[in-house]
């Protein structure tokens, strides 16, 4: 397919999917059998860089995916190795989060399959049921892959706690103290909303917390891709959330921001504690926090 050919056909599939084709959430089971699809059933994301007008895809990118492509061809080896992120889309087919340039360059080579990962992401009514729902005005904001997850060689992790199948979706574990932080921020009236850089279903991470017995009420993924092509849906849920809560702790490795959402004044405090000590520290500043709001 030559590149003006590409871009016209992306052009236009955007165009036919659009007022017809909307995500929906896969089930368990059909997201831990279905391992592959025809490339035929792929649809391009009009929100990712790779479709827009402006950017476009990198054919460079695509060459060099084409050439290795080609080269396990002749090889009769695994063609096209790490699978490309979807979403499930009504009435048929998977909209495509992360992989547009291999899909691109499967295309070109004339594959006919290729494997994918079916994630369920976050929607806009999601979002609105979310808040709808809640009776809190504070929200703490807390990163997955910075601050929650740790590899397995980690010195203070919880005790793994999920069991098949949730361990072949989701190969994680869990910062030493994070189901007791969560635990008394949800006693305290927040609502804890989590976030990821990379793409996770959000099924799969609310049965991870469900398993240490830890509820979690917003999570978001796939914000760097969202972010770095300025998503209009994430501005959108970004500015939905920012109107119902007037107070919000995000929590990092090293400090804890305390925002007033209204009148925009914040405060930074340093957690510094040791690693096994972490958790309790984020606590006893929360604490204060809690302290300081009952006196004014």
């Amino acid at each position: 397919m030559a590149q003006d050919k590409l871009s016209e056909f992306v052009s236009n599939d955007i165009e036919k999917q659009k007022g017809v084709s909307i995500p929906v959430h896969a089930g368990l089971l059909e997201r831990i059998l279905v391992r592959t699809t025809a490339v035929s059933n792929l649809h391009p994301n009009a929100e990712d860089e790779f479709s827009m007008k402006s950017v476009g895809p990198s054919y460079r990118i695509i060459g060099e995916y084409e050439k290795k492509f080609r080269d396990a061809m002749r090889m009769e080896s695994k063609v096209v190795e790490e699978p490309l992120t979807v979403e499930k889309l009504r009435p048929k087919g998977y909209l495509l989060l992360n992989g547009h340039h291999r899909w691109a360059a499967a295309m070109r080579c004339g594959i006919k399959r290729v494997p994918i990962k079916i994630i369920n992401c976050a929607t806009e009514s999601d979002i609105k049921k979310i808040l709808e729902k809640s009776n809190h005005d504070k929200r703490a904001a807390i990163d997955l892959d910075e601050v929650v997850f740790r590899p397995n060689d980690y010195p203070y992790l919880e005790k793994k706690a999920f069991s098949f199948p949730l361990s072949l979706r989701l190969k994680k574990r869990i910062r030493l103290g994070i189901p007791a932080l969560f635990y008394y921020l949800v006693k305290n009236g927040y609502d804890i909303w989590v976030y990821a850089a990379d793409y996770y279903s959000i099924d799969d991470i609310r049965r991870f917390f469900r398993a240490y017995s830890v509820h979690v009420d917003g999570i978001i993924t796939g914000i760097s891709k969202r972010d770095q092509n300025k998503s209009e849906s994430m501005a959108r849920m970004n500015e939905l959330i920012a109107n119902k809560y007037s107070l919000n702790l995000h929590i990092d490795n090293e400090t804890i921001l305390e925002t007033h959402m209204k009148t925009k004044e914040f405060e930074d405090h340093e957690i510094n504690a040791s690693e096994e000590e972490w958790a309790k520290k984020a606590i006893a500043i929360v604490e204060e926090i809690e302290k300081r709001a009952e006196k004014k």
